[in-house]
């Protein structure tokens, strides 16, 4: 079991890890926590990664015991960002997640909805959201009970030194209300510039969100994000990460909890 400080703060529950490891294992329990009661409930497991570090931390799902005690069949698995380009590119997060773990664990390939990489963002968005919009019809994706948006089971982000969180980055047009369910950007402050990106009322939908920063040069970020602070910040994408019914946890690592506010913690 990961030992880690456990904080409760009106933007959501803190598990602060002493390093990587215990990081990587206390995600992996908060998963296979997480399948297990959606599988008993629902018979399905909805969930939908990020790219970056998060989905290298996710390859200790692939060691023991996860391997052999997470039910695999169950699961539904799509990408909450992902950037346009060939499914074999080195930027690509479906290969990332599949060279990490999808590919040593018995996932149903059918199961795993990757985004079409042979057409315009735009289109990718759209195709995407068709996808989705089907599978919350035959209820393998939940439906919310209060906005018109899917519901997923966990939406795994992780937020950048700017305080962006999927493809969403400060002060961008995608962060404006719309009626999408996944959008898209032709200009992304980081490369490669196309992406596509579950917008921010699918992410607040959730059932559970889960939020990995690690690293000192994210502290300053989080300390926007989760305390509490000047008015400016209230556009910060990471800030506005707030599920309407669903649970907020963010896992952190020391450096990037750094900067924090004090707080009263416990074990």
């Amino acid at each position: 079991m990961a030992l880690s400080t456990v904080i409760h703060k009106e933007r959501g529950e803190l598990r602060i890890h002493e390093n990587l490891d215990d990081l990587a294992i206390g995600l992996a329990e908060y998963i296979a926590e997480l399948s297990e009661e959606s599988v008993k409930e629902r018979g399905v497991f909805a969930i939908a990664l990020s790219g970056g570090s998060l989905i290298r931390l996710m390859g200790k799902l692939s060691e023991a015991p996860y391997n052999r005690t997470v039910e695999w069949s169950k699961w539904y698995i799509f990408w909450a960002e992902e950037r346009v380009v060939a499914k074999n590119h080195v930027d690509s997060n479906y290969k990332l997640a599949k060279d990490s773990f999808l590919s040593k664990v018995p996932i149903v390939p059918s199961h795993v909805h990757s985004i079409n990489d042979s057409v315009s963002a735009e289109e990718a968005a759209n195709e995407y959201e068709f996808v989705i919009r089907q599978l919350v019809k035959t209820r393998t994706i939940n439906a919310s009970d209060i906005s018109d948006s899917p519901k997923f089971d966990i939406i795994l982000l992780e937020m950048g030194s700017d305080g962006h969180v999927a493809s969403l980055f400060p002060n961008h047009a995608v962060l404006e209300p719309n009626n999408d369910w996944v959008s898209y950007i032709t200009d992304s402050p980081k490369s490669p510039p196309e992406r596509i990106t579950f917008t921010l009322p699918v992410i607040n939908s959730a059932s559970n969100v889960a939020i990995v920063v690690k690293g000192e040069d994210k502290a300053e970020a989080l300390h926007l994000a989760i305390d509490d602070v000047e008015p400016d910040c209230s556009q910060l994408p990471a800030r506005m990460v707030e599920p309407l019914k669903g649970k907020l946890v963010w896992f952190l690592d020391r450096p990037a909890a750094s900067k924090l506010d004090g707080h009263q913690s416990s074990e």
